[in-house]
């Protein structure tokens, strides 16, 4: 019994340093290559800075009379957008995302908003709350002092009025202008929240606002119900809030807990995990609140005021019973899977498709079970059903929402020519999940595409002629976004060969 029990503790060890070893190289690869991208830029721009003299110079000399066209064109107003009102797209991250400004030049969204300033990529919390996010979302579109409300912060610990949007990125935003949302992970539940609250009217000083302000909303790889995942890196699968002692969220605990804390400006401005609110900072609490907060007495873990708890499958349910899917709102979701059935037994689908960090976890997620001897999240959970995974989220929390009632929806097929028609008020998915985007069956990796321009051809016909522009004009950042941040795959072959699906829509637009 006790070589039993010293077995276990050393497997759980050498798991848990190998996981945290993978994470931090991983960390410290981003890091770098953010760092080392901004060194890039900075060396390209003075040197650009010097052409751009030259060209002055000679342009003066040789051309006196002649005006660039290209040059004095506002870059603001590029040809997708001349004569039109589009409606922007808000692309919103997910759990240890990053907005625009954040990590440098890097892009979590594989430069949409250098597309674009139709684009929009917020900079939200990469660990804070569901709630929390989606009020910081909010006020980063509106404009204006972040109010987190003033029973939520007393309930949690942390200051109500967060960080000061003195001109809102949409500030027009209302019914009359409505917007497409984009969530990657845990981004879709933050804009399910926002919807929500806009529907209630939770906004004090826009009382007049309604869940008609969202126009639609894509899921990629969304955690609509939760992932297993959190239990496999410490969450307690008996209430899904707390921590288990020794895992690799205490060391996460312990990470953030002391960046925050240190406050170190310029580190903080290239990456937050946006907790300013519980001021932990040492000119606020000094060594004895950061000991606080290590013991976990004080701050976000210890008011499970933070993202995983949000991600638990306990917690999910407990969401989706209290959040809407609207009548008059498009609804799209796209799922993902590198897991595969090999004699019955799920593993992963392949050694090289799928990103390192995630492997070790799409392998365990395809394994998990939940405890005997603690209480189910739902009524009817079954093993078996949260076993295909992607690493990250299981497949079937990605679908749509449905614990503990499935909210409506219908699968799609590609085949928009024969005139299928997109219906509002009902999650709309693509009718077969993949091992991969690397499928033979290349036309599988565009379903989201077709999702996307299929609704906005089929919306209104005054709004077609834009919106196909709208998207032609993103479509390289799309393909991108879906291959590598949600499959995490290294291939790029369907980049170069979506010219074939492009052809067909510019094709039918005429």
């Amino acid at each position: 019994m006790r070589l039993w029990v010293v077995a276990s503790l050393g497997l759980c060890l050498a798991e848990l340093l190998i996981s945290t070893v993978t994470h931090l190289v991983y960390g410290l690869y981003i890091f770098s290559s953010a760092v080392a991208f901004d060194i890039v830029e900075i060396l390209n721009n003075h040197h650009l800075r010097k052409l751009r003299i030259w060209e002055t110079v000679a342009d003066i000399y040789s051309k006196p009379n002649i005006v660039d066209a290209d040059r004095s064109r506002d870059i603001g107003n590029g040809p997708y957008f001349e004569g039109y009102e589009v409606a922007p797209i808000v692309l919103v991250h997910g759990i240890f995302g990053f907005g625009k400004g954040k990590l440098g030049g890097m892009s979590y969204w594989a430069g949409a908003e250098k597309k674009d300033d139709r684009v929009l990529v917020p900079d939200l919390g990469s660990l804070t709350s569901v709630y929390d996010r989606a009020r910081d979302l909010f006020y980063y579109l509106k404009g204006g002092t972040v109010d987190y409300g003033e029973e939520h912060s007393a309930q949690y610990g942390h200051a109500r009025f967060g960080k000061t949007y003195d001109q809102g990125h949409y500030p027009e935003w209302d019914e009359n202008h409505p917007l497409h949302f984009v969530g990657h992970s845990a981004g879709v539940q933050v804009v399910r929240v926002l919807q929500q609250m806009l529907a209630e009217k939770k906004f004090q000083g826009h009382e007049n606002s309604s869940e008609s302000w969202v126009l639609s909303v894509t899921s990629l790889s969304g955690a609509l119900n939760g992932t297993t995942r959190v239990y496999l890196d410490g969450m307690q699968p008996e209430d899904g809030k707390t921590i288990k002692p020794i895992f690799l969220l205490q060391l996460c605990h312990v990470g953030v807990i002391i960046y925050d804390w240190l406050d170190i400006a310029w580190l903080k401005n290239y990456y937050n995990f946006g907790f300013d609110h519980f001021n932990m900072t040492w000119q606020k609490v000094g060594v004895s609140g950061l000991i606080e907060s290590l013991l976990g007495n004080v701050g976000p873990f210890a008011s499970e005021d933070w993202i995983l708890p949000d991600l638990s499958l306990q917690v999910s349910v407990e969401l989706n019973t209290k959040l809407q899917t609207f009548p008059n709102t498009y609804y799209f979701s796209y799922a993902t899977r590198k897991t595969r059935k090999l004699f019955g037994v799920t593993i992963p689908s392949g050694l090289f498709g799928i990103h390192p960090l995630l492997f070790i976890r799409a392998l365990q997620m395809s394994q998990w079970c939940y405890p005997n001897n603690v209480p189910l999240p739902y009524k009817g959970y079954n093993d078996e059903d949260w076993q295909d995974n992607d690493g990250a989220l299981n497949t079937i929390s990605m679908l749509y929402p449905r614990y503990p009632v499935p909210h409506p929806h219908c699968w799609l097929s590609p085949e928009f020519k024969d005139g299928h028609t997109l219906q509002p008020g009902t999650i709309q998915l693509w009718k077969r999940i993949t091992s991969s985007l690397l499928s033979t069956e290349k036309e599988q990796g565009y379903s989201l595409i077709y999702c996307m321009i299929a609704f906005f051809k089929d919306v209104e016909s005054r709004c077609q002629e834009q919106l196909v522009q709208f998207l032609l004009s993103i479509r390289d950042w799309i393909l991108y976004a879906v291959m590598w941040r949600i499959v995490c795959a290294t291939y790029l072959d369907l980049i170069k060969d979506s010219s074939e699906i492009w052809s067909y829509f510019k094709e039918d637009k005429k």
